[in-house]
């Protein structure tokens, strides 16, 4: 055939007879021969060649893609940037598509025009790829006692295997092998951080979750504390809470306020103290520690107490280290630092001299 564009277009009206299973003859009544080749698995991102062998007396070939030419000869006929030729000589015919998306699967057709009969060889391209999670749920903020759902949704060919764990802290008993983890009724303990795993014969997609449960304050026991007149005496309320709690601190039923009656209260985290930087008569008794966030609260009692000092803890003062730091000085019933002047101390010195005669 002398014009290749009308013989391009009979190849393309031939292949698509072929494809719905019908006969195709061509010049002379002889048979054209269709080759099958193996399917050729690419992944996303890679380059494809596509390459047939042409033999002797070759009058035309072309490339096509689903009844689209690509190359007919030397001439490109496709507008995809993406496909450039390889090699056309009488042995081969190669193009090659660069950055194969999977809107190039499908089956591509190398037709060749020889002397004596048209050869059609065609191959099936199937594009792999790589798993990418599409939708996550986003860190959530529950209460105790809720029913939480995380969903996990991916893309990929083949279609990608999706796990979701617990991964800090780990809990190999928290997983679920679907898109969706489901947690009834959860607990504080499962507050932390999960992973959701999306994989296939390609490679591995991982997002994480951060779930933060919130709960009501609960608080430790208070421990009584004995201090001696005059000296420094702490009480320290501990509390468990998400969010942290807020603390208040009362005498029988009235609430204390930093810096009042040389009280301080301080608080860090989790802890509050209340400091009594120089015990009185009037500061020993009952007193409440009150924890407090948007869920709840909770308390505890303390007992600030009088705690005797006995003739052997008076023989055991260091009454020469009293002596040197002078008058004014008192020892910190619970550093042994010196702080403002107390006459009790002074007592003591005189009643150490008394019992040495």
């Amino acid at each position: 055939m002398k014009n290749p564009v009308l013989w391009v277009v009979l190849i393309g009206i031939s292949i698509a007879l072929i494809q719905q299973g019908l006969p195709v003859r061509s010049q002379g009544e002889s048979q054209s021969d269709n080759k099958q080749m193996d399917n050729i698995t690419i992944r996303q991102g890679e380059t494809l060649f596509l390459s047939c062998s042409q033999g002797d007396f070759v009058t035309h070939t072309a490339w096509l893609n689903r009844s689209s030419i690509l190359y007919a000869g030397e001439d490109k006929w496709s507008v995809d940037p993406r496909v450039s030729l390889v090699t056309l000589s009488q042995e081969e015919f190669t193009i090659k598509i660069e950055d194969v998306d999977v809107t190039d699967e499908g089956q591509y057709i190398c037709a060749v025009q020889t002397s004596s009969r048209p050869r059609t060889t065609s191959v099936h391209i199937i594009v792999q790829v790589p798993p990418k999670i599409v939708n996550l749920s986003r860190d959530l903020v529950v209460n105790e006692g809720s029913n939480v759902t995380l969903m996990c949704l991916a893309n990929g060919k083949p279609e990608p295997a999706i796990v979701w764990r617990m991964k800090s802290p780990s809990d190999d008993s928290l997983s679920s092998d679907s898109e969706v983890l489901d947690i009834p009724f959860i607990s504080r303990y499962r507050a932390g951080v999960y992973e959701c795993t999306a994989a296939n014969d390609i490679a591995v997609d991982t997002q994480t979750v951060e779930l933060t449960v919130n709960y009501a304050p609960s608080v430790s026991d208070g421990r009584d504390v004995g201090v001696t007149l005059g000296q420094r005496g702490v009480l320290q309320c501990e509390a468990d809470a998400v969010p942290e709690a807020d603390f208040e601190w009362y005498r029988d039923d009235r609430r204390i306020f930093n810096g009042l009656d040389g009280i301080e209260i301080e608080a860090a985290g989790a802890l509050s103290r209340l400091t009594f930087f120089n015990v009185s008569e009037a500061d020993y008794g009952n007193y409440t520690c009150v924890a407090i966030n948007k869920l709840g609260s909770a308390n505890t009692s303390f007992v600030l107490y009088v705690l005797e000092m006995t003739s052997s803890d008076l023989e055991q003062t260091p009454l020469q280290n009293d002596l040197w730091e002078g008058p004014g000085a008192v020892q910190d019933g619970n550093s042994g630092t010196s702080t403002v002047f107390n006459p009790f101390c002074l007592l003591i010195a005189i009643l150490q001299l008394l019992l040495k005669f």
